[in-house]
């Protein structure tokens, strides 16, 4: 979320920049992003597996393990996907695991800042303080003060609706979760129709409730002259037509944005999931031993070129 002062110093940057580089492609934040940069081909290397399961920053760490070293590691790793104790991993407490090392680097970001929020200390933050730690002095003055107070007020009100949407309960006081779908909200199935409310005010310029060709590509792309449209641009027009009006009104109504932003027919999560259970699964009762974990140790966590070198000179924490 923006503070008034992040606003401030970005204008003060933007006033700064004398050469402009080429427009680029931009692209909203998606649902169900793959889990690895690697081609995920398991004839060749297990590395798309290792991402999936450890997330991209811990396989670097694994990846300097020995095979003594993983196995322990992967031992510890197994007991906190097993969330009912029943000495079972399945298929959902893998996706949730998944999905949870996919999303580290949130919910480590949300513990980074979250002293600057929570003020009194009561390990919750309340609408009052994000509202008062974002916009400072000037949300009780309704930004009386600043030059420019009806976008700040626009930008506060919109986030306090988001705000409500997220606290589960409508205390207006938000749990670290609760908190987390506020900053994240692309992240939450809960959240989702706020996505879509919130993409459709971005981009829907003529206010008719829809977003044309046009709007789709202005998000994307802002023409800097009258020379051609970058190949890409053409490709994306083409995947308007074809792709995101569905039903060929001309443009795409929330259902379509919802489609767009937030896919749900190809999730990458849930397909890992069963992909680790079906290699590792000797007994075929569709969910996994610690021992039928560890006797695969090597997909799950095993070094890509299981050449560890002589010289190990990363420390290791404790996973």
């Amino acid at each position: 979320m923006k503070s008034l002062w992040f606003c401030l110093l970005v204008a003060l940057c933007a006033s700064l920049v004398i050469c402009k580089p080429p427009p680029e492609k931009k692209d909203r934040v998606h649902h169900g992003k793959d889990l690895s940069d690697h081609h995920h081909d398991d004839s060749k290397d297990f590395q798309y597996d290792h991402e999936a399961f450890l997330g991209k920053e811990e396989a670097k760490t694994f990846d300097q393990l020995t095979p003594e070293e993983s196995q322990e590691r992967l031992g510890k790793i197994v007991a906190k996907i097993d969330k009912d104790k029943d000495g079972f991993v399945t298929q959902v407490e893998l996706k949730d695991w998944i999905k949870h090392t996919q999303n580290r680097y949130i919910y480590e970001n949300v513990n980074k800042h979250w002293a600057d929020y929570d003020k009194n200390k009561d390990d919750k933050i309340a609408w009052d303080e994000y509202k008062n730690t974002t916009y400072g002095y000037y949300a009780g003055e309704e930004f009386n003060d600043v030059p420019d107070r009806d976008t700040y007020r626009k930008m506060m009100k919109r986030d306090e609706r988001r705000f409500k949407i997220a606290d589960k309960d409508g205390d207006m006081i938000a749990t670290r979760e609760e908190f987390t779908a506020f900053l994240h909200p692309e992240e939450f199935d809960y959240m989702k129709d706020i996505v879509v409310t919130e993409t459709l005010e971005d981009i829907d310029k003529n206010g008719d409730g829809g977003v044309d060709v046009n709007e789709y590509i202005g998000d994307m792309y802002s023409a800097e002259n009258d020379g051609p449209e970058p190949d890409w641009v053409q490709t994306e027009r083409k995947q308007f037509l074809e792709f995101r009006d569905l039903n060929k009104d001309g443009k795409m109504d929330r259902d379509e944005i919802s489609h767009w932003i937030l896919p749900h027919d190809y999730d990458h999560t849930e397909l890992e999931a069963k992909h680790l259970i079906y290699e590792s699964d000797k007994d075929k009762d569709d969910k996994l031993t610690r021992k039928e974990i560890l006797d695969n140790w090597n997909m799950f966590v095993g070094s890509q070129a299981t050449n560890y070198g002589e010289d190990l000179t990363r420390r290791h924490d404790e996973f």
